[in-house]
Order: structure tokens, then C-alpha cells, then sequence
């Protein structure tokens, strides 16, 4: 059965690590499953990520970041997504398109509204079946980021109160699309945080 499901959260709130978990486990029970991330998941898509992250390009525009994100997302979409659904995978993906409303419609202050149709072109309308947002508040994430060997990127180095205006954004957004998105508590340990998206996952298909 294919289905795509994606994952978001603020910097440091252990997506990754979540999705690498429930990425071994599905293959394990049998699954068709495939890994992915955006910005990036292709070639042309983890150059765009390059530019767009690189601690170098302070000086980018806003809405250049908005619409290199939608780009990046449009290619990763028809090389990787796609076809992996086609061929009955289960996708998970590390962000999509609720990364661009939290980022770019709330924290950059573009408007989630102007930020989902840049998107709805990019991608014809295409949604995941199940988003997973993993909230925690930024300093606790941020901390993470700082004791760990991740070299920080562009975004990792804004200020705190704009990870704090992503969090908020994330939560509105998640209330705009309740249907879609589940709200996971990112205090609790690791292992909690997987089984409960085991479970709904494991529910959904």
C-alpha cells in the first residue's frame, strides 16, 4: 500500500531520528518503504538545499527563499516522491510543504495563505496522507543542535524568537489542517514519541 506520510518540527526536534526508527521497523514488518528529505531528495533538489542553507547567502531575499524551496519541492515531488508511490512505497519524508508555511508564510511574515499557492503550483495540489509534527520549544531544540557534531546551517543561526514564531506557526497551521496533521508532544522520550506514530501509521495502513 503507498502512502505518503511527512514529518515536521522545529530545529533539533528529533525528526530525523524518529524517521530513521520507524524507516527500519516498517522494512522489518515487510514494507515497501522509502526515506527521503526536503530541501533536497534529488540531485538538482540537494544543490538548491546547498544554496539556500549555506551560512554564506545572508543576504537572500525572502521570497528567493520561498520560491528555491517550492522549486527544490517541485523536483524532488516528480524524480523521487512520485514514483515511489507509484510503486507502492510507503514515503516518509523529513518536511514538505508545512515547512514552507511555518518558515516562510509565518516566521518570514510572507503569509501562509501567498506561501500554499506558490506551493499548490510547485506541486499540483499534491498533500501528504498523514503529517507528523513533532513540537517542542525552540530552546530545548536549539540546545541539541549545540551539543551535537551538526554544523549549524543558515537557518539554525537565526534568533530565537524567530524559532519561536515557526513553532507558533506550525501550531496554526496544524489547526488549518486538522484532518491531516497530528500534533506529537516532543518532551517525551524518544522511544514514546516512535511508538505513538507506530501506532497511528500502523492504524492508517
Amino acid at each position: 500500500m503507498s502512502i505518503f506520510i511527512t514529518f515536521e518540527g522545529g530545529e533539533g526536534s528529533g525528526k530525523t531520528t524518529v524517521i530513521d526508527s520507524l524507516y527500519r521497523n516498517l522494512l522489518n514488518m515487510g514494507h515497501q518503504v522509502l526515506k527521503t528529505r526536503e530541501p533536497g531528495g534529488s540531485r538538482i533538489s540537494e544543490e538548491i538545499r546547498n544554496i539556500i542553507l549555506n551560512v554564506k547567502n545572508v543576504e537572500m531575499d525572502y521570497r528567493t527563499e520561498a520560491l528555491l524551496y517550492a522549486a527544490s519541492r517541485r523536483q524532488h515531488l516528480i524524480e523521487v516522491i512520485i514514483p515511489a508511490l507509484k510503486a507502492g512505497k510507503i514515503v516518509l519524508c523529513d518536511r514538505y510543504i508545512d515547512s514552507s508555511l511555518a518558515y516562510q508564510g509565518t516566521a518570514r511574515g510572507l503569509g501562509i495563505e501567498e506561501i500554499y499557492r506558490i506551493n499548490q503550483y510547485a506541486t499540483e495540489g499534491i498533500l501528504p496522507k498523514l503529517t507528523f509534527y513533532i513540537d517542542l520549544k525552540p530552546e530545548i531544540g536549539l540546545s541539541r543542535i549545540k551539543n551535537s557534531s551538526r554544523i549549524p546551517d543558515r537557518l539554525d543561526l537565526e534568533a530565537n524568537s524567530f524559532h519561536e514564531t515557526v513553532r507558533q506557526g506550525y501550531l496554526k497551521i496544524a489547526n488549518m489542517f486538522p484532518e491531516r496533521i497530528r500534533i506529537i508532544d516532543g518532551n517525551r522520550p524518544v522511544e514514546v514519541i516512535e511508538k505513538e506514530i507506530m501506532d497511528i501509521i500502523l492504524e492508517v495502513i
